[in-house]
């Protein structure tokens, strides 16, 4: 049984006087960890803006049609970059190693992620735009849910508030685009584009809370090389089953070769910068940060594509950052239970030579934050 007791107490002042609890509560919403987050948070908004504009000028200006292609070049990156790291790596830590523990649930969870980018690309073929950026938000519960019950990582009524202002923001957004007419896609197939992007919205969640697991109890270089193996071959296999003519049907120039370059360097940043991100935040704080990567790309539609402005935008933008503060003010706690380390590894005792000696991973409670409340810390009590 495992219980919670709040010992937590008004802190002195330099006057010998208890602070304010409004006052110290706003002076601790703003921390530099929380500030730091956010901002990494939007790095990573700007690098998916970065892409969806290299694909859009890919696909509109030069008709080049090759989402798996795109993908299969950022899967190349990451076996020539992490994988070949993991193969000349000594000890348990050995590509060897790992394939021979876990390689079946590395393969399965590569499918996924390429299932799920190829999904979402392949939605706004038949979908609008608008359709695509809210249904796309699907990720955001099902990563709530998964790692509710998987990662055991329990919530309080904050961070639903915060990430239900992230969604009231996304969603002015997308009532923008409607009022200015910004759709895109074919309204007789639009029940097909959105079945997609609900299915790629589930496969990114469960993509995203297995990275989670790995990053913060294997290893981020494990998780990008065995990425890079796997999405690489399976990819490979769907760009020549399915895509082929279509590169066939590129003309071919140095725009072309830049954009996909481009393209392809952005996607490395992402998947390489982002279990460093999830490993100082969460899945879930991830994905609500990701919502402003099409308010940045409207922005850019400004001046690259001169789309029409609405105050809705700026109102978005603003509503998304205050609900990311409001879910990154407060603590979650996750209560470790041994069953889930058990998933991916077969760990021992430190110091223990005998590979046949299990671990006993005792039941505790481990607290997390973005913004430490030194005033409020929480014994925990295990009975």
């Amino acid at each position: 049984m495992i219980s919670v007791v709040s010992t937590a107490e008004s802190a002195p002042t330099g006057t010998g006087t208890p602070e304010p609890s409004l006052y110290r509560r706003i002076r601790r919403l703003f921390t530099r960890d929380l500030l730091v987050s956010l901002a990494l948070g939007q790095v990573l908004s700007l690098l998916i803006c970065a892409i969806g504009l290299s694909s859009k000028f890919l696909a509109e200006d030069f008709h080049a049609n090759t989402p798996v292609f795109q993908s299969f070049l950022n899967y190349i990156l990451l076996f020539l970059v992490y994988t070949t790291t993991l193969a000349v790596r000594q000890g348990e830590g050995n590509l060897l190693a790992i394939l021979k523990q876990r390689w079946w649930k590395y393969m399965i969870l590569g499918l996924v992620d390429i299932e799920a980018n190829y999904l979402v690309l392949t939605a706004y073929q038949y979908t609008t735009l608008s359709s695509v950026q809210l249904l796309d938000c699907f990720v955001i519960p099902v990563v709530l849910l998964l790692s509710w019950f998987f990662l055991l990582v329990r919530y309080k009524a904050v961070h639903f508030v915060g990430a239900g202002l992230c969604l009231l923001g996304i969603s002015c957004m997308v009532g923008a685009d409607v009022l200015l007419g910004r759709q895109q896609g074919l309204g007789e197939q639009k029940l097909f584009g959105d079945l997609l992007v609900l299915g790629g919205a589930t496969l990114y969640g469960i993509s995203n809370v297995c990275e989670e697991f790995i990053v913060k109890n294997l290893s981020r270089v494990e998780f990008l090389g065995m990425m890079g193996l796997f999405g690489s071959f399976f990819s490979g296999i769907q760009l020549a089953i399915m895509e082929h003519k279509e590169l066939l049907k590129v003309p071919w120039d140095w725009q072309i070769g830049l954009l996909y370059v481009g393209f392809s360097a952005f996607m490395f940043g992402l998947y390489s910068f982002m279990p460093v991100v999830m490993k100082r935040t969460s899945a879930a704080s991830v994905n609500l940060s990701l919502l402003t990567a099409d308010l940045y790309s409207l922005f850019c539609g400004l001046f690259l594509f001169h789309y029409k402005f609405s105050g809705l935008y700026l109102l978005s933008f603003f509503v998304i950052i205050l609900g990311l503060v409001l879910y990154s003010s407060s603590s979650t706690y996750v209560a470790q239970d041994p069953r889930v380390y058990k998933q991916f590894r077969n760990s021992r005792p430190a110091g223990d030579p005998s590979p046949l000696s299990p671990a006993i991973l005792e039941p505790s409670v481990t607290y997390t934050s973005l913004s430490p409340e030194s005033g409020d810390e929480l014994p925990v009590q295990v009975a």
